[in-house]
């Protein structure tokens, strides 16, 4: 992504592809993702801010959406990207702070009595184990099989892009050089994987003491509408046992959260609305000052639409299952059209179509037509299958990528591989050599760094695990693992070629 040298990740499809299609994709995704896709992730953060306003501060739904947008379409709008970054990095540590605190208390509470009797609990033992029942297929399936075998590879998502993208992109194209935005992407995935995840855990499984039910938590709330009383609405439940002075900091940690999640989204869309929609179809010849201006307007008008979906969702997961489906079987495009010359425009527009066609047939059509629902894992699979075969046989028999688009685009990126073979084929017959010379293919080493960095991440994950449930062995196990792949990641990401 670095290599490319564009603005924003959309920017990239004329840099790949060729024709009106390039565009038109670029377009598209502008409003689409920037907007209608951005929107509804907006929304399922801002649901998180109503529940925690509504348990911890006893504002409504709606006064709740109306400070947080405002404060925080203020700052945004003052910064830029350069202020989300800077105040990203405080609001991590402050929400890091916040989030230690709260579960330290959280586990020494009366009615949970310290760490020690809250692993042995009748309601906490059951849910203490790293991997599901493996005589449980109906668990063992969407909880493990699908995400290590086809999630993670099939699935857009915001955040989670299988071949990079969004804000992820756009972080690692402001970064100094690709050192700097491999290393960045890096500590990212290992702060967000590995280090944020036990403060909320802990104080998730003291909640199974405090709140075994919903049933609990609709006496413990009476005031809160019962539509909004689901199982998220725990964690802000347990906050209000904090003392005063603590709470107000872990308040403050969550604002923090919620200002840097909400703010790197409205840049986000808000780029994506100005650079590959208004500049690049409406105005090329615009000024720095009137691209401000349109950029200042998308996001107050993003947080505007965002704020209305919130109030309309009553749970996350509802949202986060939309999402997925519509994604389902995009991913694996987004990887092979850095690494196969053969995936073209027409591609990605088919697996678009498709993914959102099966996504609104199985959320609205479906159970109309009289069949029986189907589990959202199944919904899934089905997704990703259907999806994948069609864009294939659109990169097979649909229009070709205009050759000279495609040399460019290895003279810039330098992929290289069996994957762009042909187009180096007619490099060599044109220019007499290759950009990149007769150096090693650095993709395979690149592939072992991933699993390495991977395996380190969840190693750290499962050994702070091992060592908060004072499991020694296996503790010890993967800290060692831990520290070896973090070695042998930094001797191979030293051989890997940078420009």
């Amino acid at each position: 992504w670095r290599r490319s040298d564009v603005l924003t990740d959309l920017e990239f499809y004329e840099l790949r592809y060729s024709g009106k299609e390039a565009a038109f994709l670029r377009g598209f995704r502008a409003i689409y993702l920037g907007v209608f896709f951005n929107v509804m992730i907006m929304a399922t953060v801002s649901l998180a801010a109503i529940k925690i306003g509504g348990v911890m501060l006893g504002l409504s739904p709606i006064q709740t959406i109306f400070w947080a947008s405002v404060v925080t379409v203020l700052y945004s709008l003052l910064g830029g990207l350069k202020g989300v970054i800077i105040t990203d990095f405080f609001q991590f540590i402050i929400a890091m702070i916040g989030a230690v605190w709260a579960a330290y208390i959280a586990v020494n509470l009366p009615e949970v009595g310290g760490l020690t009797n809250l692993i042995s609990h009748e309601n906490v033992v059951d849910k203490l184990n790293f991997l599901p029942d493996f005589n449980d297929w109906e668990v063992l399936l969407p909880v493990l099989i699908l995400p290590l075998a086809i999630q993670w590879w099939s699935v857009w998502y915001p955040g989670a892009e299988p071949g990079g993208g969004g804000y992820i992109a756009q972080r690692m194209l402001s970064a100094k050089d690709e050192k700097n935005a491999v290393a960045a992407t890096f500590l990212f995935n290992a702060t967000h994987y590995a280090l944020r995840p036990w403060p909320w855990i802990l104080v998730a499984l003291a909640s199974l003491v405090v709140f075994p039910d919903l049933a609990s938590l609709r006496a413990a709330f009476p005031d809160i509408d019962p539509n909004v009383v689901q199982h998220d609405l725990a964690y802000p439940a347990m906050l209000t046992f904090l003392p005063s002075g603590v709470l107000g900091l872990v308040i403050a940690s969550l604002i923090a959260a919620y200002m840097s999640t909400i703010s790197t989204h409205l840049n986000w869309g808000s780029s994506y609305v100005v650079n590959d929609f208004y500049k690049r179809f409406f105005k090329p010849d615009a000024s720095e000052k009137e691209l401000v201006l349109v950029g200042r307007i998308s996001t107050v008008v993003l947080m505007i639409f965002a704020g209305f979906m919130a109030l309309l969702l009553q749970n996350a997961l509802q949202a986060f299952h939309i999402l997925l489906q519509i994604g389902a079987g995009t991913g694996l495009i987004f990887i092979l059209r850095w690494f196969w010359w053969r995936v073209n425009a027409w591609s990605e527009i088919g697996a678009m179509t498709v993914s959102f066609l099966i996504a609104i047939y199985f959320e609205i059509a479906h159970v109309k037509f009289g069949f029986d629902p189907i589990p959202t894992h199944y919904k899934l699979i089905l997704g990703v299958a259907i999806t994948t075969v069609v864009w294939i046989v659109i990169a097979y028999l649909g229009p070709k990528t205009d050759m000279d688009v495609l040399i460019n685009f290895v003279k810039k990126i330098k992929p290289g591989g069996p994957g762009w073979k042909k187009v180096d084929q007619i490099i060599i017959e044109r220019e007499g050599s290759l950009p990149y010379g007769e150096k090693q293919w650095d993709v395979p080493r690149g592939l072992i760094a991933m699993l390495v960095g991977s395996m380190t991440v969840y190693s750290v994950l499962f050994a702070t695990g091992f060592w908060i449930y004072s499991n020694t062995i296996p503790a010890v196990i993967l800290t060692v693992v831990a520290l070896l792949g973090a070695v042998f990641l930094i001797r191979l990401v030293a051989k890997i070629r940078f420009s």
